[in-house]
């Protein structure tokens, strides 16, 4: 299969090609290595290579599932598959011990038929909204190998953006689907906590953290969603799977939305003249596709928000790390990790069980306030990142000074981390490009359990503006 035609196909393009004997699985999965050979090399978006585990599942033959024969990599943290480590983008764990069993939504992927055939590059333990870690190194935007694809799902987003696969894995602990997807120019979609079981483990990150994928067309995050969205016995939190599955959304009319936006910062800093554009240009083609659009903002208190989030990461990457200083029976030492990933240790050891379940409770009283948004409107529209994509190494986790680091961070994703504070489904949508072809996605956010409403809209903008075949350079 030539590259041409293979990019010329979403995942559920490629699967209705092997449903009707046009291409076999193994071809497929042939023309996704044939481009990882070309690009990957350069761009540094898979750092897995598993292609004997697809071999083999091709022969053994795969399930006759929605996404049969659909080459999809997976994300190298948080989720388990059965014979593969799991390195989080550490040298900790870069050599850890396989996996004795897959988390459940990697089980449903293989049930779906998708050929599982790499993983991709993350920043160490998701910390990093750019994708550079010591591990591995850093992975570059296919936009411009000059700039970031975003974090911490950075190498998901340039395997899809680069032509590698239609679609990828990834999550999202406080902008990780959605920035990476403004970066690259794709469709990300971050569920409602609850959505999509983390199974075997409890939760990630207090709650904030949630799983589902990098896509090109909104048609193929609702199937993805779909095929996930199944509670596990267990589960501390969950929602019920849709009356009408997802991708049955992508296409119905929204109706007319209520949508409150904003061209705010919510958490620091201000955007910059290319992402308010981007957001008022959103704004106007929402009105002119029959919505009521006006300008509000959530009567949230961001910055306290972000601060106790904080508070909830950090000691959830030091409970992680002690864990494993107690499995190997010696500390955790500052040469192991990355000096981003000692200071945040650190700084979670130091907080009491008190200052935890505070910071929890302040969480859970700001996720309401927010809350109380969405009872006004639909939809809140907004800027997902306040810049383009910046450049590679102007973020680094592990750098001797990290002095101005927190500014760096919430001066480039100022918008995304309210929305794993309060659950809601949050999608970032390609809808702009700057003057010199840069990607800017607008984010779009809907109260807590309504990616139906996501999706209708998602599906309403993407036949009025189309961005399926706007692609990198080269």
């Amino acid at each position: 299969m030539r590259f041409d035609e293979y990019r010329s196909y979403d995942a559920m393009g490629l699967a209705e090609l092997v449903a009707k004997k046009a291409v076999t699985p193994g071809e497929l999965l042939d023309a996704a290595l044939a481009r990882s050979a070309e690009v990957n090399p350069r761009l540094n978006a898979i750092i897995v290579d598993l292609e004997g585990q697809a071999r083999e599942a091709i022969v053994a033959g795969l399930p006759d599932g929605p996404l049969k024969g659909v080459p999809y990599p997976i994300k190298d943290i948080s989720v388990l598959m059965k014979g593969v480590t799991t390195g989080a983008g550490s040298r900790l764990f870069k050599h850890a011990a396989p996996a004795e069993a897959d988390s459940a939504i990697v089980a449903a992927y293989r049930k779906a038929g998708l050929v599982l055939f790499g993983k991709t590059n993350t920043p160490e333990f998701g910390l990093a909204t750019v994708t550079e870690p010591v591990s591995y190194g850093p992975t570059l935007n296919p936009w411009n190998a000059e700039r970031t694809p975003g974090g911490s799902s950075g190498g998901a987003a340039a395997a899809v953006a680069s032509g590698i696969v239609p679609a990828a894995h990834a999550s999202d602990g406080g902008g990780s689907i959605r920035t990476p997807a403004s970066c690259c120019g794709l469709f990300g979609l971050k569920p409602s906590r609850g959505r999509v079981s983390l199974a075997p483990a409890g939760e990630g990150w207090g709650g904030l953290s949630v799983q589902h994928a990098l896509t090109r067309s909104v048609r193929d995050s609702a199937l993805l969603l779909d095929i996930a969205c199944q509670p596990q016995p267990g589960d501390p939190y969950w929602l019920d799977p849709p009356r009408t599955p997802f991708v049955q959304e992508v296409g119905r009319d929204p109706g007319k939305l209520r949508i409150g936006f904003t061209t705010d910062a919510l958490v620091w800093g201000e955007l910059m003249p290319q992402n308010v554009k981007a957001v008022r240009d959103a704004a106007r083609l929402c009105e002119g596709l029959g919505h009521h659009v006006e300008e509000a903002r959530p009567d949230v208190e961001f910055q306290q928000m972000a601060l106790h989030a904080n508070t909830a990461v950090s000691s959830a990457v030091a409970a992680m790390l002690e864990a494993e200083a107690a499995r190997r029976g010696a500390p955790i030492r500052p040469d192991e990790v990355e000096t981003l990933t000692w200071q945040v240790y650190q700084s979670g050891l130091a907080f009491t069980g008190v200052q935890v379940a505070q910071a929890i409770q302040h969480l859970h009283a700001l996720g309401r306030q927010l809350a109380a948004f969405f009872e006004r409107y639909d939809i809140l529209l907004l800027a997902t990142n306040a810049k383009p994509p910046v450049p590679k190494g102007s973020i680094d986790t592990n750098a001797a000074d990290l002095s101005g680091y927190a500014e760096a961070l919430y001066t480039f994703i100022p918008n995304t981390q309210p929305f794993n504070v309060g659950g809601q489904p949050a999608m970032s949508v390609p809808l702009a490009w700057t003057d010199d072809g840069l990607p800017v996605g607008v984010q779009f956010v809907a109260r807590g359990g309504g990616e139906a409403t996501l999706f209708r809209l998602a599906g309403q903008l993407e036949t009025a503006q189309p961005w399926f075949d706007r692609l990198p350079p080269g």
